[in-house]
């Protein structure tokens, strides 16, 4: 068993503490009521999120609150301040250096992947289990899942229809550590209309353990009355964690919608807390 195996099996235990958290937050129950809800000692379950994060048990259940939220977001420097001058064609900083961006081009998006080898497969990541699928460009598709992994496939099929896909398992535990181990440069593959791909592009400035607003972005790609259509697109997100949407929240600090589930939105924006 690989260390993100490990972690993704204590995921499922951090989820379910967060999820308890929040139905109780008005009372805030101490460490003994939420590791006898996971159904462990509170000296294993502090050893487990300390092994996960880095951090306290608490602290990283406070990070995932709606209070710490809307302080969050009152605080955090608006990606306007640091992104509008780079340009949505620059990839020189985006997400810290840690992606390299490449769109499809009008033609390749007409074909469907015709031509194109899709190798793709089911691991494990510190976010629970996940789909990852690569071509020869980079990386087309990062997807969580908790029970069938149907639904994810199903995406990455209707997305590529005319693709020739290449199943391997071992090859995408191997791309899965190189991103959440060893933290290394991926180059992203990424199939979207402009206005979709520049939402994306938006996206990728927002910096780790920051968050910012669909109004922020939809100002950003200089649409500012497009907040739905902003929000549609962040919806459309196929690369989950390294296109963050899970960085993206309403003005309110609700988290709101998240096509892997709100639970694992608050672990991710969590987990970037302690790791800054």
């Amino acid at each position: 068993m690989n260390e993100l195996e490990i972690k993704s099996r204590y995921y499922e235990d951090i989820k379910k503490a967060i999820e308890y958290f929040d139905e109780n937050y008005l009372y805030q129950p101490n460490l003994d009521e939420v590791a006898a809800h996971v159904g462990m000692s509170k000296y294993h379950f502090s050893r487990i999120f300390k092994e996960y994060a880095g951090i306290s048990a608490l602290q990283f259940l406070q990070a995932t609150t709606f209070s710490y939220a809307k302080k969050k977001l009152q605080t955090s420097k608006s990606i306007l301040d640091s992104s509008i001058d780079l340009g949505l064609s620059s990839s020189s900083r985006l997400h810290e250096l840690f992606v390299n961006f490449i769109g499809v081009t009008p033609n390749e998006y007409k074909k469907l992947g015709e031509n194109l080898e899709i190798r793709y497969g089911f691991g494990f990541s510190i976010f629970g289990k996940t789909m990852i699928a690569s071509t020869k460009k980079g990386i087309c598709a990062l997807e969580f899942y908790d029970e069938s992994y149907d639904e994810v496939f199903s995406r990455l099929k209707s997305s590529w229809e005319k693709a020739k896909f290449i199943k391997d398992d071992k090859h995408a535990q191997e791309l899965l550590d190189k991103i959440f181990i060893n933290k290394e440069k991926v180059s992203l593959y990424v199939k979207g209309i402009n206005f979709q791909i520049n939402v994306w592009k938006a996206i990728l400035n927002i910096s780790k353990a920051e968050v910012s607003t669909y109004s922020d972005i939809a100002t950003l790609i200089g649409k500012p009355k497009a907040v739905r259509a902003v929000a549609s697109a962040v919806g459309a997100n196929h690369i989950g964690f390294l296109i963050p949407c899970h960085r993206v929240i309403s003005k309110s600090a609700a988290m709101g919608g998240y096509r892997w589930k709100v639970g694992r939105k608050k672990v991710i924006l969590s987990f970037e807390e302690a790791e800054k």
